[in-house]
C-alpha cells in the first residue's frame, strides 16, 4: 500500500483531490492542516462522507507549512511514497491587497515541504500543482506550451506560483528530487469559496444582483478554459502513473498542462450558469484592468501533451457545472463562508 502526503486537503481542490484519492485508491492518505489559510474542516468531512470505512486511511496532522516540518511532525507523518502538493493561496484580489505577505506564504510552504521532502528516503514521486496564470494572459488563438512558453506573471498571485516552480526546478536539479509541474485551468466544483467566479455568479443570480463581466472597453470579454476539482484530482492520479525523469536523464522535469475541454467567455459562463439555475442574467461590462488591477483577459493552456499521453476529462464541462449548482442550491450556506 502506498502512502501520500497530500498539502491542502481542507481547501477546495485539495478536498476533491482527497475524495478521488479514497474513490481510486487504496493508498493512505496524510493531510497536514492547519485551517487557517483559507482551509476548512468542513471539507474534509465532506469529502470523506459517505465512505467511513475508507476514513480509516486518512490521517489529519496539524501543521503549518509556512514554518519548517519539525522531527516530530515527520514522524506523525510516516513514510511518504507521493507528495501531492495542492497548498496555496490562490485569491488573486487578496494577493493585490496584501502582496508581501500572500507571496511568503506561497514561498515559505514550497520551501519547507521540499525541504522536508529532500530528506525523505522512501519517496518516490512528488507533484507541485500550478497554474495557468504563471503565463500571464494568453493572445487570441495562442495556447501556452510545456516549456515552450516564458513565465510573464501579471499579479502577486500567479508571481508567487511562478516562484514555486522555480524552486521546484531547483530542488530537482540540486537534490535529485523526483519532481513533476502541472498547470491547471480555472477550477469549479462544490464546495468552493464564493469569493471565485462560479459561485459568485450563482449567489447574485440567486439575489437578483447584477454580475460584473470583464472585458475591454471595445467589449472584448475575458475567457477561461474551465475544469471541474474531480477532473483535476484525475489528471494528477495519471501524473503519478508516468515515469518521473532525473536531471541527467533530462534537462528539464516532467510538466503537463491538465486542461479543459473547451474555452468560454465570462458571459458566456454566466449566461449558462443562469439558464441551468432557470434565472434571468442580468450584468454590466467593466474594464477588466481598472475594475482589477494585474487581471488577466485570457489564459489559455496546450493540453495535447497531457492527452496524448492518454488522458482526456473525465466529466464534461456542463455536467461539472450543473452538478456544482444543483449542490449549491441544496447547500446555499456554502454561499455564505
Amino acid at each position: 500500500m502506498r502512502r501520500v502526503l497530500l498539502t491542502g486537503a481542507s481547501g477546495f481542490v485539495g478536498s476533491h483531490v482527497l475524495r478521488h484519492l479514497l474513490a481510486k485508491t487504496d493508498w493512505e492518505i496524510v493531510c497536514p492542516v492547519t485551517f487557517r489559510h483559507k482551509g476548512l474542516p468542513d471539507r474534509i468531512k465532506l469529502s470523506v462522507s459517505g465512505i467511513d470505512e475508507d476514513f480509516k486511511r486518512v490521517r489529519v496532522v496539524k501543521c503549518d507549512l509556512v514554518y519548517p516540518i519539525s522531527k516530530l511532525t515527520s514522524l506523525e507523518f510516516g513514510e511518504i511514497n507521493f507528495i501531492i502538493n495542492v497548498a496555496s493561496e490562490s485569491h488573486v484580489d487578496r494577493s493585490i491587497m496584501y502582496p508581501a505577505d500572500f507571496i511568503i506564504n506561497n514561498v515559505s510552504l514550497m520551501c519547507n515541504i521540499l525541504d522536508w521532502a529532500k530528506t525523505q528516503d522512501n519517496l518516490e514521486k512528488f507533484v507541485q500543482v500550478s497554474t495557468d496564470e504563471v503565463y500571464g494572459p494568453a493572445a487570441e488563438g495562442h495556447k501556452h506550451k510545456e516549456w515552450v512558453d516564458q513565465h510573464l506573471p501579471s499579479n502577486p498571485y500567479s508571481a508567487s506560483k511562478s516562484a514555486q516552480e522555480s524552486i521546484a526546478f531547483s530542488y530537482w536539479r540540486t537534490y535529485g528530487l523526483p519532481i513533476a509541474i502541472t498547470n491547471t485551468m480555472n477550477i469549479i466544483g462544490e464546495m468552493q469559496d464564493p469569493e471565485k467566479y462560479v459561485p459568485m455568479v450563482i449567489k447574485k443570480v440567486l439575489n437578483g444582483e447584477k454580475v460584473s463581466i470583464h472585458g475591454t472597453l471595445e467589449g472584448k470579454i475575458g475567457s477561461r478554459f474551465y475544469l471541474h476539482a474531480r477532473n483535476q484530482a484525475d489528471g494528477l492520479l495519471h501524473v503519478l502513473t508516468k515515469k518521473f525523469l532525473k536531471y541527467g536523464e533530462s534537462e528539464r522535469l516532467l510538466k503537463y498542462n491538465i486542461v479543459g475541454e473547451r474555452e468560454i467567455d465570462n458571459l458566456q459562463m454566466a449566461e449558462l450558469i443562469a439558464s441551468i439555475m432557470g434565472k434571468k442574467l442580468k450584468y454590466e461590462i467593466v474594464d477588466f484592468h481598472s475594475s482589477r488591477p494585474g487581471h488577466d483577459l485570457r489564459y489559455a493552456l496546450d493540453g495535447e501533451k497531457i492527452k496524448e499521453s492518454g488522458w482526456t476529462p473525465p466529466i464534461s464541462l456542463e455536467d461539472s457545472l450543473r452538478r456544482t449548482i444543483n449542490w449549491t442550491l441544496r447547500n446555499p450556506e456554502w454561499l455564505q463562508i
